[in-house]
């Protein structure tokens, strides 16, 4: 063969730096887009939340009609009997049934993520080029919401039905803010153990059979004076009987501080424990 078609074309050579050159100068001058900060994930997975409620607008319910057919069941089945007036056992009665209410629907934030697990959402999502714990924080974002549904609803109610805090507005808001410190903090343990049950129906027979016990052994429905002696000391030491406490004191105005810093020393324990626990599990998930 000749030598010289052994050896390649200058001009080609030339012709395909050039166009190589080209390319490359037409992709490097694209600006990349920034990666998105935690805020913007955490607040984006949050909205996803609140549109999976608008299209199915059924997993609002347990906020909606739950509170109502407590209080109205509790406040006129056992008003009468316990407080010997409806009236009289309301003012004691909405507070403790707005703890048991928004504390009760905090077992919702597993089963969503877990539901997202099973049916393979969450390995789509750990794909993404995003700060992976906002997926975990939009969730818990979007159930602050319908904890505060539940309670507007509930407090709606009670006013409705004759119940006159002592608080006054402030003393509301201040026992409803208290709640939601407390739920958000309680969230981290259900969102622990979605990460480690295999389904939706354990999940939920965990929750229920630790929640069971935590809101109707406590100072939920009746003054602990009332009870044995025995059960009292179990009674005084139950967090959500804490947090009852807290809230009945902000709504008629008799709070106390050492209440209140109960509260929020157990609702730091319960982020300082399982968050943590939580960001390991979530990442070694598979």
């Amino acid at each position: 063969m000749n030598s010289a078609n052994k050896t390649a074309n200058p001009i080609d050579i030339l012709t395909r730096q050039g166009a190589d050159d080209l390319l490359h100068k037409a992709l490097s001058d694209r600006t990349r887009p920034e990666k998105p900060g935690w805020l913007s994930t955490s607040m984006t997975f949050g909205w996803r939340g609140l549109l999976k409620i608008r299209y199915m607008p059924e997993q609002i319910i347990d906020v909606t009609a739950f509170p109502i057919v407590f209080l109205l069941m509790f406040t006129y089945l056992f008003g009468g009997a316990i407080a010997g007036s409806t009236g009289d056992y309301l003012q004691f009665l909405l507070p403790g049934i707005l703890v048991l209410t928004v504390v009760t629907i905090t077992m919702y934030t597993g089963i969503e993520l877990n539901n997202d697990i099973t049916k393979g959402v969450f390995d789509r999502f750990r794909t993404l080029p995003i700060w992976r714990p906002s997926i975990l924080v939009g969730t818990l974002l979007v159930d602050t919401v319908r904890y505060t549904v539940a309670s507007t609803i509930i407090i709606l109610l009670g006013l409705l039905l004759g119940f006159r805090p002592g608080g006054g507005l402030t003393g509301v808001l201040a026992a409803v803010l208290l709640l939601l410190v407390f739920c958000f903090s309680l969230s981290w343990i259900w969102t622990a153990l979605s990460l480690v049950m295999r389904s939706e129906k354990s999940l939920m027979g965990v929750s229920t059979m630790a929640m069971f016990p935590l809101t109707f052994v406590s100072n939920v429905f009746v003054d602990p004076q009332t009870l044995p002696s025995w059960l009292q000391s179990v009674v005084h030491i139950n967090p959500v009987s804490l947090l009852v406490t807290a809230v009945r004191g902000f709504m008629h105005g008799e709070v106390a501080m050492a209440q209140v810093g109960w509260v929020l020393l157990v609702s730091l324990v319960m982020i300082v424990l399982f968050a943590p626990l939580t960001m390991y599990l979530f990442r070694k998930k598979k």
